[in-house]
């Protein structure tokens, strides 16, 4: 019999834990079901499964990693899904809302940029979400998407937003343009496995707004493509939904492999 490698145990876990908290109050019809990080360790004890160091990680791994479990999602209406969010400190709820993917295009143009990521960070970059942040660091790409000055400010900075709890943003970034404004740009980075949330940039919004404001907040998510490939998304929220103002894909390249003919293109473009 195949051994189950110990991530696939770990998932396997979280899910276990996360269903029976939901079923504990689930009834149909329900849109909303409230819960604490103390029912975490009682949902364990009741399944007799081991609970992680950090309960943390049990919410985080659901949200942004891993599917919510089957019987979970069996409840969820057409057009519609649960997300997890969070209402305070060691709070959480879970939510039905209108399906929202922040996914990359794939028939959108793709822009060619000479790759001043330096060697020896791409080869000691330690995981996908890392090296994103630092390729999208050394070649200037919030520079070069919105157009304005940026300058990384913090990067994995961990705070409590008011009615939301403790949240965590990849890297935050200040900026200025020509007329003197000045911007807060959350960026938000996912690679590998892990997919674009609509819910953490909902966060870095409202951290932004509680945090910084006097200034004007732009938020941006990145994804890797491919190895080289990163698209680049501005968001804004309307309403309670998170829309997509703006997204380019970018193709981090040698400088000798952008041709003439390739910059007669971007000239063409408005």
């Amino acid at each position: 019999m195949a051994k189950v490698p110990e991530e696939k145990k770990k998932q396997n876990r979280y899910k276990a834990i996360i269903e029976k908290i939901f079923f504990d109050s689930y009834k149909k019809g329900t849109t909303k079901i409230e819960f604490d990080r103390d029912d975490l360790p009682q949902a364990a004890k009741a399944l007799e499964v081991q609970l992680p160091d950090n309960l943390g990680d049990v919410i985080y791994s659901i949200r942004y990693r891993t599917p919510m479990p089957e019987k979970v999602l069996a409840t969820q209406p057409k057009g519609m899904e649960w997300i997890i969010e969070g209402m305070g400190r060691s709070r959480y709820v879970f939510k039905l809302v209108k399906i929202n993917r922040i996914v990359p295009n794939p028939k959108l143009v793709t822009i060619k940029v000479p790759d001043a990521t330096p060697e020896i960070i791409s080869a000691y970059a330690l995981s996908d979400e890392q090296a994103l942040l630092a390729k999208v660091r050394y070649n200037r790409l919030v520079d070069v998407f919105l157009g304005i000055a940026s300058y990384s400010l913090q990067n994995h900075l961990r705070t409590t937003v008011d009615g939301i709890g403790q949240i965590e943003i990849d890297e935050i970034y200040i900026g200025l343009d020509r007329h003197g404004r000045q911007y807060v740009m959350p960026v938000q980075a996912k690679g590998g496995v892990d997919q674009l949330s609509a819910v953490q940039a909902k966060q870095d919004i409202a951290c932004c707004a509680e945090k910084f404001p006097n200034l004007i907040c732009r938020a941006l998510s990145a994804q890797f493509m491919t190895k080289d490939l990163i698209a680049m998304f501005e968001l804004t929220q309307e309403d309670d939904e998170i829309k997509v103002v703006d997204e380019k894909h970018y193709r981090l390249v040698p400088s000798d492999q952008i041709s003439p003919a390739d910059l007669k293109t971007y000239g063409n473009r408005s």
